[in-house]
């Protein structure tokens, strides 16, 4: 840019008068000579020769620098430019351009379009077409040079490869341990039915009995349930009776971890019969050739179990249906039979059992609601006693935690009121049992003092002045 200036500057010589950048007044342009001599040799500084044309060419030189200093610093973008007298000539305003800017404008370089989006709003990054645009199926083009007639008839489907024997232990494991959880014989099924079992569907009885063996009443009921549901969507009765064998052959080694193992076999295999998923003559086609005692164990248990059925035995309640899974009604009947039996036997330690067994821990504030209400309907002083060493017993051991036994003495005292109706004495009997409780160290004190007591009402007599007192 400074070579151009210079350049046009040598081609087009301006007077010395004009260089000046400042306006002159009338006062300056009578000094102006006596300045212009005084200062003649001296340039920005400079001392230069008196030579005229040195002169000259420095004074350009400096105003061209000085005007291409203003332009690019102030008037940048101005559109300025030098006229032929060498004055600065203003031009229309010019927006500032930078290669950001331009990368940044999304408008069209060549300036058409009508400022519509591309495509019509389908196209751009992460687009899959027009919103609401319905994609019809494309049609095959024998002409292109990728087409191959072998894949016209092609179906594609999910394989899914059979379980071998090291991972079917690892993946229907679970499955059957939270079965034991949940009892949804409906998931098992879903399940199962998503694995290729392929040659290992045999495994799957065998499995489930094995694991039951070492689990509680409640689950071996779960796993009779479970086998029945088993045979005919999943399994086959031959696959059970393949799976029955193998746990007869095995009942050695099972014996060694679980001791009541063959008589526990009989019972599976008793049911399995009852629940049709085992022909009867099962049991008769082993007859004659069994030489393991085990096995022969098992096999007399279930004949034998079988022959009860017949004279009025239920089997499918054979396992005695534990846990959770059951009305809250039986419960409470099983939970009254047993305290009716602990009167008449004074065990506890077989009461103990039998509550163990029903494992429904988070119930137990039933029986001691049963076990009060016994006492309170009772006349004689045996049931009393038997029931204070009952509790102080399951309190001693934690079968019955102090939560639950809290529950019992809280229900019995918001239905003492309506106990009260057919037990007269509910409340005084109530009252001596709390005592007896809070002094063997079956509750607290809290406890004790929630103990509702019974107010005294009497009516008008003569010296009360006709005000009615409702309690002493």
């Amino acid at each position: 840019m400074a070579t151009e200036c210079e350049a046009w500057l040598n081609s087009n010589p301006v007077e010395a008068a004009d260089l000046s950048d400042f306006f002159v007044s009338g006062d300056e342009d009578n000094g102006g000579t006596a300045v212009s001599n005084k200062n003649i040799n001296e340039i920005n500084g400079n001392w230069l020769s008196s030579s005229s044309n040195n002169i000259h060419e420095a004074r350009l030189k400096a105003k061209a620098k000085r005007r291409l200093r203003k332009n690019s610093s102030r008037d940048s973008g101005r559109g300025d430019s030098l006229s032929d007298n060498g004055e600065v000539v203003r031009g229309t305003a010019v927006a500032p351009t930078s290669p950001k800017s331009k990368l940044l404008d999304r408008k069209s370089r060549l300036g058409k379009g009508r400022g519509l989006p591309k495509k019509g709003g389908a196209g751009g990054k992460g687009v899959w077409g027009r919103s609401g645009e319905v994609y019809e199926p494309e049609e095959v083009d024998e002409k292109d040079p990728n087409y191959d007639e072998a894949q016209e008839n092609c179906v594609y489907e999910t394989v899914v490869p059979p379980l071998d024997e090291s991972d079917f232990e690892k993946t229907v494991t679970p499955i059957v341990q939270e079965y034991f959880e949940h009892g949804d014989t409906n998931e098992v099924l879903e399940l199962l039915a998503e694995l290729n079992l392929g040659p290992m569907r045999s495994e799957v009885p065998s499995l489930a009995v094995s694991l039951a063996l070492e689990a509680k009443a409640s689950h071996r009921e779960l796993t009779s349930r479970l086998l029945a549901e088993l045979c005919g969507p999943v399994l086959y009765r031959s696959d059970m009776e393949n799976s029955f064998d193998k746990l007869l052959q095995e009942l050695p080694d099972l014996v060694l971890d679980t001791p009541g193992a063959p008589q526990l076999m009989g019972q599976f295999i008793a049911r399995a019969v009852s629940d049709q998923i085992l022909s009867k003559t099962y049991i008769e086609g082993y007859k004659g050739r069994v030489d393991c005692e085990y096995t022969r164990a098992a096999l007399d248990r279930a004949a034998v179990l079988l022959k009860m059925s017949m004279g009025g035995l239920r089997i499918d309640n054979l396992w005695g249906a534990g846990g959770g899974q059951r009305p809250v009604t039986q419960l409470v009947k099983e939970m009254n039979l047993l305290l009716k039996e602990y009167i008449l036997s004074g065990d506890s330690k077989e009461a103990e059992r039998c509550l163990r067994d029903l494992e429904v821990p988070h119930f137990h504030h039933e029986f001691v609601y049963e076990a009060i209400v016994m006492v309170l309907e009772s006349k004689g002083e045996k049931t009393f006693k038997m029931v204070l060493q009952l509790l102080k017993s399951l309190s001693a051991s934690s079968i019955i935690t102090v939560d639950q036994m809290r529950r019992g003495y809280e229900r019995v005292y918001m239905d003492i009121a309506e106990i009260n109706i057919d037990v007269p004495r509910a409340y005084f009997i109530l009252e001596q049992f709390v005592e007896k409780s809070f002094s063997m160290a079956i509750i607290d004190v809290k406890l004790r003092d929630l103990c509702p007591c019974r107010g005294r009402k009497r009516f008008v007599s003569e010296g009360d002045g006709g005000v009615i007192k409702l309690e002493s």
